[in-house]
């Protein structure tokens, strides 16, 4: 009985101790939060950068117009099979290059709106940025501060 009496003591110690050191660093930490969305949207790098992606979209897309209409002149069978694998290499390697662009385009824009939220932060002396759909209530809205530090932050709009 006495073990279990010491055992429930230094356990609410410990339980105490806990919630205690909780609260105090709870009552230090900044939270502030950022609409990733909003932010984007917003990102005139990023408008253009998804100017540029449609782009290069259409173009693959006109090739494959253009490569349908040239298709239908042909009247070999073996001639439409040749032409048919050249496409398809050509179109391979296009996809592949418009993919690369696409994602590093995407990659780009992602690592400068997490340089200007960390910056926005530290500016702001935030702890803790997260994406504003897990905020219920309280914190600081961060997004139009981020937005207008990449709009007018020359150094991240290029690389």
């Amino acid at each position: 009985m006495k073990k279990i009496k010491t055992f429930l003591m230094i356990f609410s110690l410990f339980i105490s101790a806990f919630f205690f050191s909780n609260q105090t660093a709870r009552a230090e930490f900044t939270v502030g939060y950022v609409n990733y969305k909003q932010v984007e949207s917003n990102y005139e790098y990023a408008k253009n950068a998804y100017k540029e992606i449609d782009a290069k979209y259409l173009e693959i897309q006109q090739f494959l117009m253009d490569k349908e209409k040239q298709y239908k002149n042909i009247e070999s069978p073996i001639n439409k099979k040749n032409f048919e694998d050249e496409v398809q290499k050509d179109f391979k390697v296009k996809n592949d290059e418009f993919s690369k662009f696409k994602m590093k385009k995407a990659q780009e824009i992602e690592t400068n709106i997490l340089n200007a939220t960390k910056a926005v932060a530290a500016e702001k002396n935030i702890d803790v940025v997260i994406d504003y759909s897990v905020i219920y209530t309280g914190g600081i809205d961060l997004s139009e501060d981020v937005i207008l530090y990449l709009n007018s932050n020359k150094s991240l709009k290029k690389k």
